[in-house]
């Protein structure tokens, strides 16, 4: 039940954000947190191979 109320919770401050900005800043931001993304799971990647 813990993975509902995540995507409820990202649900709602992708809303949240929609609201508040613009169409070019959401594609920035949402650019940006793609590339968090990627990164974190490389990373995570990377220390799971050096266990």
């Amino acid at each position: 039940m813990n993975n509902c109320t995540n995507l409820y919770i990202l649900s709602t401050i992708a809303c949240q954000l929609a609201k508040c900005l613009d169409a070019d800043d959401l594609n920035i931001l949402s650019a940006d947190l793609q590339v968090l993304g990627d990164m974190l799971s490389a990373i995570a990647a990377r220390q799971s191979l050096s266990e």
